[in-house]
């Protein structure tokens, strides 16, 4: 099915050629109307091929449509940056011209590449009944931390005067991973809840003989003090470590794109209790959550890094808000660095979970009433 998927998927090519052909397709509002007629086609198609053999999951249909839209975004990006045209001249005009700034590029790449990549594995493991959960949270929280901005910086940023018709499709590409995330958070998890000895084991180790977390503990500390800089740089904080770090480091964060601002509010207020809870996580036993919520952030992180340093180096970036030469490396060490942090912390969780189990009670272990009982019967023997 995954196959069918990604070669139907490119049929997208020739409906973008014929909109950019016919005149009479150009018009903002029958570019919103050609649109949701196109995910209502594209969802009829996979629901009438699959009426045999339904699929188990409802989102496997959601995963089908939004390939489509992900070979869209790969044309929209490529076309930008000069690299193939004809396509998509269209759509810059009277589509949604914010796609050409450096972030919505960069955005277009990832989601033309990277979640198409992950639809295409989540629907092989739903065809074949496997379970896709981890995977799934990676995405849920990539795709809605992509839309969030995306919107947000629409809506904040110098184009907030220019919103088409085509603008309103975006709360499709945002809902529908919100409502993604919460089937998946639900779910029962793909591995088990409760630990025996091992965990126990784990679990009686202190901070200092666990130098891995020890290191991600710093880590995530330093990343919550860089969280709260760039935060509070967005919201135009007189700090002078605000206003040293906007003007020598990272200028970007003014763009009046607005996607930069609205990114780094979004971290300081979402991200930041969430780092601070993995910091909880790794001190404390048993946190079973945590091997839910550090996947769905890593998949959030990422995703949010990609487009911000990519968009800070893109050309499309005019030079005041380029990284400068003087501060280039340091600034993009501290950024790969902060990017690589959550991911981190879900693969230690993901590798070794003992830790972050809940303990089973033990038979025979002092305290239980079976064991007091079952004692008291061989001291009478």
């Amino acid at each position: 099915m995954e196959t069918l998927v990604f070669l139907f998927s490119f049929s997208a090519l020739g409906i973008l050629y014929a909109m950019n052909t016919i005149p009479e397709f150009q018009e903002p509002y029958m570019i919103l109307a050609t649109g949701v007629a196109v995910l209502v086609v594209v969802f009829l198609f996979y629901f009438l091929i699959t009426r045999g053999n339904p699929p188990k999951d409802a989102l496997f249909f959601v995963f089908a449509v939004f390939s489509f839209t992900c070979v869209i975004d790969l044309i929209s990006a490529l076309e930008y940056d000069g690299i193939i045209s004809g396509f998509m001249e269209f759509y810059q005009k009277t589509g949604e011209p914010y796609l050409g700034t450096a972030y919505g590029i960069m955005m277009c790449y990832w989601d033309g590449i990277v979640h198409f990549i992950m639809y295409l594995m989540m629907i092989s493991r739903i065809t074949d009944r496997k379970a896709y959960r981890t995977l799934g949270l990676f995405w849920a929280g990539s795709l809605c931390a992509n839309m969030s901005v995306f919107i947000g910086g629409i809506v904040a940023g110098k184009y907030g005067s220019e919103i088409r018709p085509a603008f309103w499709l975006n709360f499709l590409f945002l809902l529908m991973p919100v409502w993604g995330a919460i089937t998946l958070f639900i779910r029962p998890k793909d591995r088990p809840l409760i630990g025996g000895y091992n965990a126990q084991h784990a679990q009686s180790m202190k901070l200092i003989w666990r130098p891995s977390d020890l290191i991600l503990v710093l880590l995530l500390l330093a990343a919550m003090a860089f969280t709260a800089l760039r935060g509070l740089a967005a919201l135009d904080s007189p700090l002078e470590a605000c206003s040293i770090y906007l003007k020598h480091y990272e200028p970007y964060l003014k763009d009046p794109v607005g996607y930069p601002r609205v990114m780094m509010l979004h971290l300081f207020f979402y991200g930041l209790p969430l780092l601070g809870a993995f910091v909880y996580g790794l001190l404390k036993p048993g946190c079973s959550w945590m091997s839910d919520w550090t996947v769905f952030l890593a998949g959030a992180m990422i995703q949010c890094q990609w487009a911000h340093i990519g968009g800070s180096l893109h050309p499309r970036t005019t030079a005041p808000f380029r990284i400068p030469d003087d501060a280039f490396w340091c600034v993009l060490a501290a950024n790969l660095l902060y990017t690589l942090t959550p991911i981190l912390v879900a693969l230690r969780v993901y590798s070794n979970h003992y830790f972050f189990l809940k303990i089973a009670p033990f038979p025979g272990q002092t305290g239980l009433p079976n064991s007091e009982e079952k004692d008291t019967k061989y001291k009478d023997k």
